[in-house]
């Protein structure tokens, strides 16, 4: 029975698409296909804010960061903690991202025109010791375009390998199964949906028209991970994060489903890791949803006071930015849901950004008059809109008012106003004193003395209930569901590997789907601006190793 291509990928996220495209360069014939309709090409990445992880840049030497391998490699590692034995190929593939990071990432990239904003970002601070979790430099670069910007080269790369006859582009068509005629697996089955107009990342129809079955000597599988399932998450959730939320928002549409992981694993693949997740603690309801239940993360600067539901601070070192999943353990071992910010307008202002392109409209849309708009502003118009609108916000001149409207939003009212009075007066006491104890002072005068966070990210230390420094907010925050850190274990050439240790034959993957390498590349935690660049390094090693596996 005759090929129906050389290599069939499923999935037309940033993966697929960087697999696609070496593909193309090797010229394979190739059948990309999506459950989703042709709006949706390029997956999350769209809506992605384009943060992505370099080492000893150019921008990171502008600003007077001092980088290299070895402190990124000592960061990484601190950071994933690898203890399995299931944790061999992931620790190889992270040796060899930062290897990548370090070296061709930027320039690669840089000459298929992608640009980057010269400021840096500094995520995922840690807080702890120096071998343990956390980023020592800013490293978080963001795409000049944001997602969309760094989604543009790989799909342009696709649509050139159609022009030439190279790419069948099968959107609509869900697979059901993998399967084996000869000795690999070079046969995908599914069924083929109706047809959708439905805008990019709304629910699109689930009726089925037909079904189809493709040939190909080699299948990549970059399918993504199982945010938008929110019972599997829970089913997966690991019991040193504590109690599973029981109410999420969702970082991710619903057809982030999961649904190739078992798929791929019943033809005979190994699944490894399934209990390491990546989700946020800064989630808010997005007022102008997209998709079901729709989330937002804000990725706050490091002068909010954050509080537990009850209005007691969180512990050292959970400020904003520093431990993602640390902060996740916390909340979900107090027995309750969600937390607070409880800010002012002057902080909001400098130092609120919104994840994602749409929350972005300049960077988005690459324009320089609309960046200096936003640093003159005194709250960029996409934060003005959620303290206008959004559902999880509380605006009020005095304390008084703010604690009555935090209360209104919670089914319990938790929070005492003598109590939490008394703890803003406190830390504002502090930021006088030049020998304080506070050690978030501390950390915001630390992040002052990098010229990024002064110039855009960390407001001038100053009183929260100064009335000068606008009227007082409070931000209830939920679980945000986003990222699976496990997946389909693969050896360094993307190879899908089975329980014995032995490729399947004819299987590959990559992005999400293979815990962006690995089966794990990034461990227990993530250093931020590593997703993205996961999909594309993993995209591309598939892409090549699956064009050099056809004859």
């Amino acid at each position: 029975m005759a090929h129906d291509a050389d290599v069939i990928v499923i999935g037309a996220g940033l993966a697929g698409l960087a697999a696609t495209a070496e593909l193309v360069d090797a010229g394979r014939r190739v059948i990309l296909v999506d459950q989703e309709p042709e709006q949706s090409f390029g997956g999350q990445a769209h809506w992605s804010f384009g943060g992505l992880f370099f080492v000893d840049s150019p921008e990171q030497r502008r600003l007077r960061i001092k980088d290299s391998h070895a402190l990124a490699m000592q960061d990484w590692m601190g950071t994933a903690a690898f203890d399995r034995p299931e944790d061999h190929w992931p620790r190889k593939w992270a040796e060899a991202y930062v290897d990548f990071a370090a070296g061709e990432k930027r320039s690669w990239l840089h000459g298929q025109g992608v640009r980057f904003f010269p400021v840096v970002g500094w995520a995922e601070r840690g807080g702890y010791d120096a071998q343990g979790h956390g980023n020592s430099v800013p490293r978080f670069h963001i795409t000049w375009g944001t997602g969309p910007g760094l989604v543009a080269p790989f799909e342009r790369r696709v649509r050139e390998g159609v022009a030439r006859g190279l790419v069948q582009l099968k959107f609509r068509h869900r697979v059901s199964g993998l399967s084996r005629s000869a000795g690999s697996v070079d046969t995908v089955t599914g069924e083929v949906l109706e047809p959708s107009d439905a805008e990019r990342g709304t629910a699109s129809s689930r009726e089925v028209t037909g079904s189809f079955e493709f040939r190909a000597q080699a299948v990549i599988v970059t399918s993504g991970g199982i945010g938008g399932n929110h019972d599997l998450v829970r089913a997966n959730w690991p019991e040193r994060l504590g109690t599973p939320p029981q109410r999420m928002v969702a970082g991710v549409p619903a057809h982030v489903d999961g649904r190739m992981l078992g798929i791929t694993e019943g033809a005979g693949a190994r699944l490894i890791n399934r209990d390491r997740m990546w989700h946020y603690t800064e989630g808010i309801q997005n007022w102008n949803p997209i998709w079901d239940n729709h989330g937002i993360r804000i990725l706050p600067g490091p002068s909010s006071l954050w509080l537990d539901a009850r209005g007691d601070r969180l512990p050292v070192p959970l400020f904003p930015g520093f431990d993602t999943l640390g902060t996740l353990e916390h909340i979900m071992r107090s027995g309750y849901e969600y937390t607070w910010f409880v800010l002012n307008q002057r902080i909001i202002g400098k130092e609120f950004t919104l994840s994602g392109s749409e929350q972005n409209p300049d960077l988005t849309g690459k324009s320089v008059r609309g960046v200096l708009d936003r640093a003159r502003a005194d709250v960029p118009a996409p934060v003005k809109a959620f303290m206008d609108n959004g559902s999880d916000f509380v605006v009020e001149k005095d304390l008084s008012s703010l604690v009555r409207g935090m209360n209104a939003l919670t089914k319990e009212p938790l929070i005492d106003e003598a109590a939490l009075r008394r703890t803003i007066t406190a830390r504002d006491r502090e930021v006088s004193n030049p020998f304080t104890k506070d050690l978030q002072v501390t950390a915001i005068h630390g992040a002052r003395k990098f010229l990024g966070d002064r110039l855009i990210r960390a407001a001038a230390p100053h009183r929260i209930l100064d009335p000068k420094a606008g009227p007082l907010v409070a931000v209830r925050l939920n679980i945000l569901t986003r990222k699976t850190l496990g997946g389909l274990e693969t050896d360094l050439s993307s190879r899908v590997l089975t329980e014995g240790g032995e490729p399947l034959p004819g299987v590959f993957a990559a992005g999400e789907a293979a815990g962006f390498g690995g089966g794990g590349v990034h461990g227990y935690r993530s250093l931020e601006g590593t997703f993205l660049g996961g999909c594309l390094f993993s995209g591309r090693a598939a892409g090549r190793a699956a064009a050099k596996s056809v004859s």
